[in-house]
């Protein structure tokens, strides 16, 4: 099942997006390059979905600062055989068609048409690179076939207030599409539940050659090329348009669901990690989440007798950290962060290579990769002082950039 699934489709990761509202973490890299849980990026968790799933022929579809994400995928993913028609392709906007960068989600594939000549699977799976979940995309395509389908577009229910900066479907009983609303004011309640609606994950199948016409008469219109906005609205009053129920199962498809684009939600979603019992499962062993590892010493905690004991409690430490004589609690440390004498951490969020000096107080941060934190330092306490240094977010997250001065 799974080669033949491998045979008939072709997966797009859209992953150029620049990621506005996660500045100032998307200063100098694209949103799917965020790290994200300790030692995952995020584009980590679609990709390891197609894998799971048995989907083996991806193009990666980069625009905006890919650097970093370029230097991840060749490290971490770099593990798919060619003799056996497996393959990740970074691809940058070729800028054959049109004289433009990629204008939308429709544009980036109506810009990448020959690579479905290339290859004619019958079906394409068009993914986002920066949400946090895990799901079957093959029982997906065995939705999509069933149906007869010319898209399906993966949907779960989320409460209405959340669905203002998503897409909104209606769906008949049968799951068919009748109607949809991308980013309203005012969510289509769902019938059987008028406090939630039916959202879009932004995980399409499409049928091949219904995909390439429709986009292809979407790059002749004046419009934002987006399958949201333009192409998903014309489609569902012309073709079959049906809707995927993403619902929970205690198994490997568990509902999980986190679209990555504040950074109160990206904090929010890391925080989700350290809870006791979390939602989403990082130990999974029947749905592994790859990533690149780079070599690090194991974890250490140490205690100096004239600083007091250390405490690391619910909280996620990587490889190579060190934590002395220091309070860390509810907090997710990347590789090689230092946590020194007398500090407390708590509800944080450490990059990779982070200093936190002695007798420093962390709380409620995200502190971007290789930040050096003087000693006595407090960031999370007075956030007045903070907003004049730092980025604050609404829920009062505040959020230090690479290369931060401290004076």
């Amino acid at each position: 099942m799974l080669l033949d699934l491998q045979r008939k489709c072709a997966v797009f990761i859209l992953a150029g997006g620049e990621g506005q509202r996660l500045a100032p973490l998307t200063l100098h890299r694209a949103k799917p390059a965020v790290p994200f849980g300790g030692v995952y990026r995020i584009i980590d968790f679609t990709l390891s979905n197609c894998l799971n799933s048995g989907l083996r022929r991806i193009y990666v579809l980069t625009q905006y600062a890919s650097t970093s994400l370029a230097r991840h995928l060749r490290n971490g993913w770099n593990i798919f055989h060619g003799e056996l028609g497996e393959f990740i392709l970074q691809v940058p906007p070729q800028r054959i068609h049109s004289d433009r960068f990629y204008a939308g989600t429709a544009d980036a594939i109506y810009q990448n048409l020959a690579l479905l000549q290339d290859e004619r699977p019958e079906h394409v799976v068009v993914l986002s690179g920066d949400h946090v979940y895990k799901m079957d995309y093959a029982e997906m395509v065995r939705c999509h076939e069933e149906h007869k389908a010319d898209l399906t577009i993966a949907c779960c229910a989320m409460p209405r207030e959340q669905c203002t900066q998503l897409g909104v479907a209606e769906a008949a009983d049968d799951g068919r599409i009748r109607g949809f609303q991308e980013k309203p004011a005012d969510p289509q309640p769902m019938p059987e539940d008028p406090s939630r609606s039916l959202a879009n994950m932004g995980v399409y199948v499409f049928r091949t050659e219904v995909l390439v016409q429709r986009v292809i008469e979407d790059a002749r219109e004046d419009t934002e090329h987006d399958f949201g906005r333009n192409v998903i609205p014309q489609m569902i009053e012309r073709d079959r348009v049906f809707a995927y129920p993403f619902q929970q199962d205690e198994g490997r498809t568990a509902s999980y669901w986190r679209d990555i684009g504040t950074l109160d939600s990206y904090w929010a979603a890391n925080m989700d990690l350290v809870e006791i019992v979390p939602e989403f499962n990082l130990y999974d062993r029947a749905w592994p989440i790859r990533t690149f590892q780079p070599q690090h010493p194991p974890a250490k905690t140490i205690v100096v007798s004239r600083h007091g004991p250390t405490a690391v409690t619910n909280t996620l430490l990587s490889a190579g950290c060190v934590v002395s004589s220091a309070h860390v609690n509810r907090s997710v440390l990347s590789p090689g962060v230092r946590v020194r004498e007398g500090s407390k951490v708590s509800e944080s969020v450490l990059m990779e290579d982070v200093d936190v000096g002695a007798g420093s107080v962390i709380h409620r941060t995200i502190v971007d990769s290789g930040v050096q934190i003087p000693p006595g330092t407090q960031i999370g306490v007075d956030l007045g002082q903070d907003r004049r240094r730092f980025t604050v977010t609404h829920s009062g997250i505040v959020v230090v950039p690479r290369r931060a001065v401290f004076e």
